[in-house]
């Protein structure tokens, strides 16, 4: 039975991490911190879990967890992780971490599109990028796991096999992606209030939005060389869900079945990534709830573009259930394990 700590673990990342490892037959959740609800039972903050989970929410520092647990996951804001994380705490237990700190490479990247110190750059290269079908082996053995977020994990997935066989040209790549509500997680800001965000839709980050050097990093290292792309984010009135549309210029002639071929190579056994039908596009309703990404694609001849479409749920493939994803890989478990989930519909 592996121990595990959440930290974080009132936001909705932590929350669904909860309840996914509550169903995970090899976890005892020992540690759910939250210092805005420090003392309080958990199942009364989150009554989806009445009688399920029948823990208070502590206050501990991640040093002392770290001698309680075998493995600590961390849905914590950016900066929080890479100002407390030592060597020694790797020593005693692994980690999962939600945030960016540790995903980007370049400490000054970092640095730049954050706009925070970074305290801990000794540790980047250990880290482990957490994208599971393309990392799968180098997460195995992983102390420090930088899980994905949901913009990044989406758009990676949905343009990585093009960009590893150098089938679309690498700065040519445009990405427009629609996030649900929740994607700006669960602190009270007037921008997220109801009567903000119903009946609208609107860009925001427009130039600058800081998962684009995170997103060029890694279609970067599935080239071979330095990537430039344009990401333009976009927040709709939905609950959960990521809808990434990408367009980029084709590297020479394909045809439909040359580039599905592509797709197949890298995905066709990948359990939770799945290559719709000819002319079907993916739909967030359609892997709502789950650990599945949906991906699609059309090519425009008058054009010479192609559009690649991704969805995935920004709670889950997104965040929380890629992170058990990757525990379940670091620990030797089966991948699906606690998250074989199929979509909701509704």
């Amino acid at each position: 039975m592996i121990r595990a700590g959440i930290i974080g673990s009132t936001g909705y990342a932590g929350a669904e991490i909860a309840r996914l490892l509550t169903g995970h037959k090899d976890v005892e959740i020992k540690w759910l911190v939250s210092r805005s609800y420090a003392g309080q039972p958990y199942e009364d903050i989150f009554r989806n879990l009445f009688e399920l989970i029948e823990k208070d929410c502590g206050d501990i520092s991640i040093r002392e967890m770290s001698r309680d647990v075998d493995v600590i996951f961390t849905a914590t804001p950016q900066g929080y992780l890479q100002g407390e994380l030592t060597g020694d705490i790797l020593d005693q237990c692994r980690i999962i971490d939600m945030s960016a700190d540790y995903r980007i490479k370049d400490v000054s990247v970092y640095e730049k599109w954050y706009g925070i110190e970074h305290h801990s750059p000794e540790l980047l290269n250990e880290a482990v990028y957490g994208l599971t079908e393309i990392n799968r082996e180098k997460i195995r053995d992983a102390r420090l796991l930088a899980n994905p977020g949901c913009f990044t994990t989406c758009s990676i997935l949905t343009a990585y096999p093009l960009m590893k066989e150098h089938l679309i040209e690498k700065d040519s790549i445009i990405i427009n992606a629609l996030s649900g509500v929740s994607g700006a997680g669960r602190g009270a800001k007037v921008a997220n209030l109801f009567c903000e965000v119903n009946e609208t839709a609107k860009a925001y980050g427009v130039t600058n939005h800081r998962h684009t050097p995170e997103i060029e990093e890694q279609l970067g290292y599935a080239y071979g060389s330095s990537v430039t792309l344009q990401f333009t984010p976009h927040l709709i009135p939905m609950h959960r869900g990521i809808l990434a549309t990408e367009t980029a210029r084709l590297a020479g002639n394909a045809s439909y079945e040359d580039i599905k071929l592509i797709f197949d190579k890298y995905y066709s056994n990948e359990k939770f990534i799945r290559v719709l039908k000819k002319d079907v596009c993916p739909e967030t309703r359609f892997v709502e709830g789950s650990n599945y990404v949906d991906i699609g694609f059309k090519t425009d001849e008058r054009t010479g573009n192609i559009i690649m479409m991704g969805a995935l749920d920004n709670l889950e493939k997104g965040a929380a259930s890629q992170a058990v994803q990757n525990f379940n890989v670091m620990f030797g478990f089966p991948e699906e394990e606690g998250i074989d989930m199929i979509p909701m519909v509704p």
